[in-house]
C-alpha cells in the first residue's frame, strides 16, 4: 500500500520545502504588502493604462473606506460581476479589506442563474461595470430579487486616451445608459475620501474571504467557502513553485477570466504577492494575446489547455516573437501530451501541468519546474499537501501504487465546506479528506496521473472506458486540431463511445482512416463507435476549457 506522508519526498525539488512554513494571514495582506514594498513598481497594464503598486494600493483603501461608510462589513456578501480589470482587482480586495466576503459571479450567466446565485449566496451589493451587456442584466436583478444595491464603474475610466474618448463614439451602443436611483452608487463617489480605513478583525482560519460557486463533484451549483487562510495559503504555495521569480522584475498575462478560481489565484493573487506587472485583456482574443506576448513580452501565461492548442495551430504564429514566455501553468481541464510539447517547441517555454479544484482554492499539485516534468502527469503535491488514492467504492481504503482509485486532498487550501450545505459538504469532507471525484494513479515516486472524472468515466457493455485516454489517442494524430470523447446512451450497451472532432485547417481525414489510426493505441472497447467532424470550435465554457457537458446536451437535444 502506499504511505502517503513520504512518497514525494525523495523525489521532491530541491529548491522548494514541501513541509514550508505557511503563516495564517488575511488575503488583503498580499496587495498590502506588495504596495508598500514596491509603490512604485508597474502593477496593472489593461489595454495601455498603467498603474503602479502604490495607486493601486491607494485605490483599495479608498474603495474600501467607501464601502465602510454603506454599511459594508463581517457577514456581508458582495458580489463581482466584472470583465478582468483594475475594477475587479480592486473591487476585490476592498471588500476582503472590509471584512466582507467575495462572491464571484460569472458576466456570461443567463439571468436564471444569476437570480439562483445570489439567493443562494445572499449577495445584497453587486458591483459591475456599465457596458449594456452586464448593467442590463444586473438591473433587472437589482428588481427582481434580494439585491439591494449596485455599485458602477465606468468602463472608459479605466481606459487610457484616446481610448477612453473613443470608446464613448464608436463603442456608444456599448455604453449603457444608467439609471439615477438611490440603491444606484458610483465607484467615483465611493473612492472620494482619505483611505483612512477601520481594519476588521478577521480570523484567517474561519472567516470566509471568498464563495466560488461550482458544480462540484455532485454537479449542481454550490458555493465552496474558501477561507483566508484557504486562499492566503494556496497563492504561497503556488509561488513556492516558481523559486527563481524575480519579485518586482517580471510580468504576467491575464486572459483567464479573474472570476474563475485558477486565474484567481495563478493569475491576481500570486501576480500580486510577487509583484508582478499583470497585463490584463478583458477576455482571451488569440489575434490580441499574440500582439501583447510580441510587444510586451511577458512571462507568465496561465492559460487552459484549448488556449495553448489555438496558439498552436494558428498561421498567427508566425508573425510574432513568442521568446519571452518563460513559465506557462496549465490547468482547468487534462493537458494533451501532444498540446503540451508542440507548444513548447513553438515557444521554448516551459509548460506545466498543474491540478486543482474550486474546493481546493483550487491549486493542490504542479508538475516541477526545476525538475522531472512528466507529461500526461498532475505532478507532485504543493507544499503541504497530502493526495491519497482511496477505494472509490468503500472510501477509506488506500489503493496500491500503479493502480486506479479516487484522489483525495488534504492540505490547508481545503474549503471550509458548500454555503448553506451541510449534507452535500458532508459527501465530499470526511475524515479530514476533500474527495475529489477524479480516477486517478499514483507511482512510486509520487507523481498523480488523472485517468478521468467518476461522472464522465463510460461504462459500455460492462467495461470502463476513461474518456481522457481516448482523447489523448486521437490527439496523436496529425490532423486533430480539437477532440472531445464522452459517452451516450445507448440500449445494448449501456453507452458507446463517441469522438466530436474538428480537423485543422486544410486537412482531412474519414471515421475510418482514424479507426485505423487508432487500432494499435486503445483497445476495441475503447475504439469510438461514433465519430463526427465539425468544421466550427467545439464548445467550450467561459475559461476556454472544452466542455464535454455541452457537447453531450447538443447530441441528447438534436437526437
Amino acid at each position: 500500500m502506499q504511505d502517503p506522508a513520504y512518497l514525494w519526498l525523495p523525489t521532491y525539488p530541491d529548491d522548494i520545502s514541501w513541509d514550508m512554513d505557511i503563516p495564517q494571514k488575511p488575503v488583503f495582506t498580499i496587495l498590502d504588502e506588495t504596495a508598500a514594498k514596491y509603490p512604485e513598481n508597474a502593477a496593472f497594464d489593461f489595454l495601455g493604462k498603467k498603474y503602479n503598486w502604490g495607486e493601486i494600493g491607494d485605490l483599495v483603501n479608498r474603495f474600501a473606506v467607501g464601502l465602510q461608510s454603506m454599511g459594508v462589513g463581517k457577514g456581508d456578501k458582495v458580489g463581482l460581476f466584472l470583465p478582468n480589470s483594475p475594477c475587479f482587482l480592486v473591487s476585490y480586495y476592498a471588500v476582503l479589506k472590509t471584512g466582507a466576503t467575495v462572491v464571484n459571479f460569472n458576466p456570461l450567466y443567463a439571468e436564471a442563474e444569476l437570480s439562483n446565485q445570489i439567493e443562494d449566496s445572499e449577495t445584497d451589493i453587486m458591483i459591475t461595470v456599465d457596458i449594456t451587456m452586464l448593467y442590463e442584466k444586473m438591473h433587472k436583478m437589482l428588481h427582481g430579487t434580494r439585491l439591494e444595491k449596485l455599485i458602477i464603474c465606468r468602463f472608459t475610466d479605466m481606459l487610457p486616451f484616446p481610448k477612453d474618448v473613443l470608446f464613448k463614439f464608436v463603442k456608444r451602443g456599448d455604453v449603457a445608459k444608467v439609471e439615477a436611483s438611490k440603491r444606484v452608487f458610483w465607484f467615483d463617489d465611493l473612492i472620494d475620501n482619505d483611505g483612512k480605513i477601520t481594519p476588521p478583525d478577521i480570523n484567517p482560519a474561519e472567516d470566509i474571504a471568498v464563495l466560488q460557486y461550482t458544480g462540484g463533484t455532485t454537479g449542481v451549483p454550490k458555493g465552496a467557502m474558501l477561507t483566508h487562510y484557504n486562499i492566503y495559503a494556496n497563492t504561497v504555495q503556488s509561488l513556492a513553485w516558481f523559486s527563481d521569480i524575480k519579485h518586482g522584475e517580471q510580468k504576467m498575462l491575464g486572459v483567464l477570466p479573474f472570476f474563475h478560481v485558477f486565474a484567481m489565484i495563478a493569475v491576481m493573487n500570486l501576480g500580486v504577492m510577487a509583484a508582478l506587472e499583470i497585463i490584463a485583456l478583458p477576455r482571451f482574443d488569440l489575434k490580441d494575446s499574440l500582439k501583447i506576448i510580441d510587444k510586451k513580452k511577458p512571462h507568465f501565461f496561465p492559460a487552459v489547455p484549448a488556449i495553448y492548442n489555438a496558439i498552436n495551430n494558428s498561421a498567427l504564429t508566425r508573425k510574432y516573437d513568442l521568446s519571452s514566455l518563460e513559465y506557462c501553468i496549465s490547468g482547468g481541464a487534462p493537458l494533451p501530451v501532444e498540446v503540451k510539447k508542440t507548444f513548447e517547441d513553438k515557444t521554448g517555454c516551459i509548460v506545466v501541468e498543474g491540478y486543482g479544484l474550486t474546493e481546493s482554492s483550487p491549486v493542490a499539485s504542479i508538475n516541477p519546474i526545476h525538475g522531472d516534468n512528466v507529461a500526461g502527469s498532475i505532478g507532485l503535491p504543493v507544499p503541504g499537501t497530502v493526495i491519497e488514492i482511496i477505494d472509490a467504492e468503500d472510501k477509506q481504503t488506500p489503493i496500491p501504487l500503479g493502480e486506479r482509485g479516487e484522489l483525495c486532498i488534504r492540505g490547508p487550501q481545503v474549503m471550509k465546506g458548500y454555503w448553506n450545505k451541510p449534507a452535500e459538504t458532508a459527501e465530499v469532507l470526511k475524515g479530514g479528506r476533500l474527495y475529489t471525484g477524479d480516477i486517478a494513479i499514483m507511482d512510486e515516486r509520487g507523481y498523480v496521473y488523472i485517468v478521468d472524472r467518476l461522472k464522465d468515466m463510460i461504462i459500455t457493455n460492462g467495461y470502463n472506458v476513461y474518456p481522457r485516454n481516448v482523447e489523448e489517442a486521437i490527439y496523436l494524430h496529425p490532423n486533430v486540431e480539437e477532440c472531445i470523447v464522452a459517452g451516450l446512451p445507448d440500449k445494448q450497451r449501456g453507452e458507446i463511445v463517441k469522438a466530436w472532432i474538428k480537423l485543422k485547417e486544410g486537412r482531412e481525414m474519414t471515421p475510418e482512416d482514424l479507426k485505423e489510426f487508432l487500432k494499435d493505441k486503445i483497445s476495441p472497447m475503447e475504439l469510438p463507435k461514433r465519430i463526427e467532424f465539425r468544421d466550427e470550435d467545439l464548445p467550450k465554457t467561459m475559461i476556454g476549457k472544452l466542455s464535454r457537458k455541452d457537447v453531450v446536451e447538443q447530441e441528447l437535444t438534436d437526437s
